[in-house]
């Protein structure tokens, strides 16, 4: 039985892709790009600046860090639809981003599509691709075991059976979403094939976890019984799987005085962040008695 954890190693990119590398004093302000299309869904796209790492920050900060006014363009398979900016109201305060205007019916996310960005804000331009794998690892199962800790035998570890295509070079991303919580990607929230290639592995999946709250490194990995579960497992290209490895490792070795500089990777040039093309899979399972 495998988890679904990462080794701690890092990974190189190909040479068009930007490291960022990230240190602890306060350097000049970055483009913070992140953006994904899903399967079935229309692209979205975030844009805001990087704060120096003494940055204080509150809700007023944070609602000025947005960027507005940008233009964004998508090209799928030489088609060109311009993005728009919204706004959605949440406890923690707006949030801007930029989608499809639906009423002009572009196209949604489509596997095997090859999808073209380019932003143009504050006087420079930026551009990345990305692609929504029409080949993946997929789920063939999902199931659960009781656990035993500290007496209380109430907790539960997911586990899943998945299947890798015969070629080498897949990646998924997951995500769980348990009762009605959202979804929430693993601690550990990336996999690719290079030890399992084109053969079906039993593996077990964290529980999805919001970074923002504290986190018992204890029990985080466990549902309880009764819980309604959701797993969102997402094939993505290996460009969107470095990024998201990466940025893994830099949360889970944050505050270790003894860890190297981590190195974000990226796949737009002179700036932070991502463009992701994801496959979506969805799997439910009741955690009865």
């Amino acid at each position: 039985m495998r988890r679904f954890a990462m080794p701690i190693v890092l990974l190189g990119l190909f040479s068009c892709e930007k490291e960022v590398h990230i240190h602890s004093t306060n350097t000049v302000s970055q483009l913070v790009i992140e953006g994904k299309i899903e399967q079935g869904a229309y692209p979205v796209v975030v844009l805001s600046h990087s704060l120096g790492y003494f940055s204080g920050l509150d809700s007023t900060q944070t609602k000025n860090n947005y960027v507005h006014g940008a233009t964004i363009t998508v090209t799928d398979n030489g088609y060109n639809y311009d993005l728009r900016e919204y706004s959605r109201d949440t406890v923690g305060g707006s949030i801007y981003y930029y989608t499809a205007d639906s009423s002009r019916q572009p196209n949604r996310g489509i596997p095997g599509h090859n999808y073209g960005l380019k932003i143009v804000a504050e006087g420079k331009t930026y551009i990345s691709s990305t692609t929504i794998p029409s080949s993946h690892m997929t789920l063939d199962s999902i199931w659960y075991k009781r656990v035993l800790y500290d007496g209380d035998s109430n907790y539960a570890e997911l586990r899943v059976r998945i299947s890798d295509p015969p070629e080498k070079g897949n990646f998924v991303r997951y995500f769980t979403k348990r009762n009605r919580e959202p979804f929430y990607p693993g601690l550990f929230s990336t996999e690719n094939d290079d030890l399992v290639n084109g053969a079906p592995s039993n593996i077990t999946l964290d529980r999805g976890i919001n970074r923002n709250e504290k986190i018992d490194y204890q029990t985080y990995a466990y549902f309880r019984l009764k819980d309604t579960v959701t797993v969102k497992f997402c094939g993505i290209d290996r460009a969107t799987y470095n990024f998201w490895r990466t940025l893994d490792f830099s949360f889970n070795n944050n505050g270790n005085p003894f860890s190297s500089p981590i190195v974000i990777v990226g796949n737009i040039p002179e700036t932070q962040g991502y463009w992701g093309g994801y496959s979506v899979q969805y799997a439910t399972i009741i955690m009865t008695d």
